[in-house]
């Protein structure tokens, strides 16, 4: 059975996409693969533990990923280093991360050395409450479902929240959940400030 002209020209088109799909695949996801997946964990990067499991679990489901990246670039490409977000990132900074929270968009400061820059936890949970009463003017959201409002004296176990005094109410303490408190764990385990490992180039 003989094709068409028009029908050959379908072909070609659909043998030419499947040709460049496979083409990026392999550059994309096979070589890096291959490449990358001996490197071994710094000596100064420690695995999650549980609390901290939690925590980044509740990163993601919180959607801090959709502003925040964990990414530092290089200085020839951006000024990620001259803002103070550490050195670039290699490949053997992010073994125990599965999955990887890169992120694609920075509408929030990147967040791979926090830990450095910020390694209060009473500063990350009352910056989770109110943002605006830590960094006048920032865009983001607040998070109160993860505290609880109460009154009277502090409970033996309870964490509470030291807010500044413009929002801070008299008589009332804010108190974080486990889940607040585990993502600040989260947080202050983004320490990526350990000497760089080499990355290995492909053959």
């Amino acid at each position: 059975m003989r094709l068409r002209d028009g029908e050959v020209s379908v072909l070609k088109l659909a043998i030419g996409a499947m040709l460049i799909m496979a083409f990026a695949a392999g550059a994309l996801v096979v070589l890096p693969y291959f490449t990358m997946r001996g490197v071994p964990a710094p000596e100064g990067l420690v695995a999650y533990n549980e609390a901290q499991l939690r925590g980044r679990q509740s990163y993601i489901a919180n959607g801090c990923i959709y502003c925040h990246s964990q990414q530092p670039r290089d200085p020839s490409v951006a000024p990620d280093m001259a803002r103070g977000w550490g050195r670039p990132s290699v490949p053997a900074d992010y073994v125990y991360d599965k999955p990887h929270l890169l992120g694609t968009m920075r509408t929030g400061p990147d967040l791979f050395n926090i830990a450095v820059r910020q390694p209060s936890r009473d500063w990350h949970l009352g910056h989770l409450y109110q943002p605006r009463a830590y960094s006048p003017g920032s865009i983001m959201p607040a998070y109160p479902f993860l505290f609880e409002r109460k009154q009277g004296a502090s409970v033996a176990g309870e964490v509470t929240v030291t807010l500044p005094p413009a929002y801070a109410r008299e008589g009332e303490r804010i108190v974080a959940t486990q889940e607040a408190l585990d993502l600040v764990e989260y947080l202050l385990s983004l320490n990526r400030s350990y000497p760089v490992v080499a990355t290995p180039t492909a053959p």
